[in-house]
């Protein structure tokens, strides 16, 4: 690491010749594979963009010049030159960092970003910022082919475009999203490709971009040539690197997809377990077992096919029942609605962070006109994750639409009956949270029609406190009723939630009778959510209410347990603080 040790600030690289910045970025690599191998984390996305990250850093001027990364999950190099290199080479320190940027980490970082498709756009508000200023520097964003069909990202070129001054945009074209891309535009990344940016058909040029190709976008001079090149452009314009994801690694660049994010220890090639079924996998058979039979049931996904279980074989299994719409979950939303109303059965699989992009399509596409489409919620659920990958606002967002109906199943069972009810009724669009966890069994028995909506289930009767728990948090419930009659001697009522989007105020009006307390849980945040409306409901009658989940907060890599203490949602916090509620209300 010889030279890595001359390297703590970007001023540092412009002491080195080309050589050592070679030399420095073999070093980068050596310290990102072992250091990703520990603790997991997006692996080919930062082994292919080390060479750029060098060179932009070499010839830009970091902080003055501005850096905005797309999705910022290549953004490991760039830390590492930027003051924050311990964080990688030392094993004590190596979860103290975010794996995404992040300005209270640093000045080199322009945002906290996690999401795709956004670079465009921020760039080119920093460059009016700039320009309305009267100030002098450059701004560049670099953004992954994967990236480039969301609609965000085309917003934001069609308008950085029309610029008339600096914006670079630095396109990392390694052929693939996460999984393979999908649409047209590929068509064109792959003619330049081919042409080595001389075709006449280009797009960036058509949008009015001044344009640079270069066809090794790991090879250190090529790039410190291309962006000395574009160095203080007047105009804007496409710097478009063809790189090699996974980089260095002959697993991650023979297999791009499985590498794109690994778990910690992938590399040590330990042989794994057999996989015991999970909600992933139960879904999957569900899937394949309704295509065999249905030749009208499809399945779409915006880009994140493994983290649904779909992998690659699963995919050729679906055959045309499965398509993979790219980044682009607005566009998934919009055509599952016209999919069913074209006489499909679709099933769109999406992650809980990314339906909040689609609020409008949900709102005016799918909702708005009443289309009998299937969303698949995954991971929805209070977690330690990234403050830009939270999967915990899905129930407020989705329970607030009119028109749909979310379900929360608790059991393997009580999940399939709801999807194959949904997959087969004509009435209305429903989302389905998807249980996050451990699969789990019923002990009893599960309906098969949910048309009647809004019914809760009342798995055991008790009296004076009543716990409602939803999906994950059903088996919290129970862990509470257990709590409350070993330290209060309170046999209380469990109620199975099933209906997110809705009230059962029949049941919610008996328990006045011989309740004094409803005690509600959700795996979500509660403001928004449907312990804040059975609280409501409540509103002008004496039974007392207690809602626990997640406060409304950007957490940022907090232990799950750590969370659930300072929400309050371990079983003896609860208990507790149904013990205090009582007493007071005597």
């Amino acid at each position: 690491m010889k030279v890595l040790e001359q390297v703590n600030q970007p001023d540092d690289l412009k002491k080195l010749s080309v050589s050592e910045l070679e030399t420095l970025s073999a070093e980068i690599r050596e310290v990102l594979i072992r250091k990703i191998n520990a603790t997991g984390g997006h692996f080919g996305p930062n082994l292919g963009f080390i060479e750029p990250t060098v060179a932009m850093h070499y010839v830009f001027n970091s902080p003055a010049d501005k850096f905005v990364f797309d999705v910022s999950h290549q953004c490991y190099t760039h830390k590492m030159l930027t003051g924050r290199k311990q964080y990688f080479t030392d094993p004590a320190k190596y979860r103290e960092i975010s794996g995404y940027t992040n300005p209270q980490e640093s000045a080199h970082d322009a945002f906290t970003v996690g999401h795709t498709s956004t670079a465009p756009s921020l760039a080119v508000g920093l460059a009016m910022a700039r320009d309305l200023k009267g100030e002098k520097h450059n701004v560049i964003a670099v953004i992954g082919d994967g990236s480039l069909i969301g609609g965000e990202a085309f917003e934001g070129l069609d308008n950085a475009a029309a610029l008339k001054s600096n914006i670079i945009i630095v396109v990392n074209d390694n052929e693939m999203s996460i999984a393979p891309n999908h649409g047209g535009l590929y068509g064109n990344l792959a003619l330049l490709r081919q042409t080595r940016g001389q075709a006449e058909n280009n797009y960036f040029k058509t949008l009015g971009f001044d344009y640079v190709y270069v066809e090794n976008g790991n090879d250190i001079s090529a790039l410190v040539e291309a962006f000395k090149r574009v160095k203080d452009a007047p105009r804007p314009t496409v710097v478009h690197l063809h790189t090699l994801k996974g980089k260095g690694v002959a697993q991650a660049e023979a297999n791009k997809e499985a590498f794109h994010w690994i778990l910690p220890g992938t590399l040590d090639n330990k042989t794994a377990a057999p996989a015991a079924p999970t909600y992933d996998s139960v879904t999957v058979d569900y899937m394949l077992q309704k295509r065999a039979k249905d030749p009208a049931f499809i399945v779409l996904n915006p880009a994140t096919p493994g983290a649904c279980g779909l992998t690659p074989q699963v995919r050729e299994k679906l055959g045309k029942g499965f398509a993979d719409v790219g980044i682009a979950e607005e566009h998934a939303v919009a055509a599952a609605s016209a999919l069913a109303k074209g006489g499909a059965k679709p099933v769109l699989a999406v992650l809980s962070s990314f339906v909040q992009r689609t609020y409008d399509q949900l709102s005016q596409d799918l909702a708005l006109n009443n289309s009998p489409a299937t969303l698949l919620v995954y991971w929805g659920s209070i977690s330690g994750a990234d403050a830009t990958h939270l999967e915990c606002f899905d129930i407020s967002l989705i329970g607030n639409i009119p028109n749909i109906v979310y379900l929360a199943p608790t059991s393997k069972q009580e999940y399939l009956a709801m999807l194959d009810w949904s997959v087969e009724q004509q009435k209305y669009p429903v989302a389905i949270r998807v249980p996050f966890g451990p699969l789990a069994e019923s002990d009893r028995p599960v309906p098969q029609d949910y048309s009647e909506l809004n019914r809760y289930e009342v798995v055991s009767k008790g009296g004076e406190v009543a716990i409602i728990g939803a999906g994950n948090f059903f088996h919290l419930g129970r862990q509470v009723k257990e709590e409350l009659k070993r330290a209060l001697g309170i046999d209380a009522t469990l109620i199975n939630l099933r209906y997110l989007s809705g009230l059962d105020e029949a049941l919610l009006e008996s328990l006045k009778k011989d309740h004094r307390l409803v005690i509600t849980l959700e795996d979500g945040v509660v403001n928004g959510g449907f312990g804040e409306k059975i609280a409501s409901f409540y509103g002008g009658s004496d039974m007392k209410v207690l809602n626990f989940g997640a406060k409304k907060e950007f957490t940022d890599r907090v232990p799950l347990d750590e969370l659930y203490r300072q929400f309050h949602l371990t079983k003896e916090q609860i208990a507790q603080d149904a013990a205090a509620c009582l007493k007071e209300a005597k």
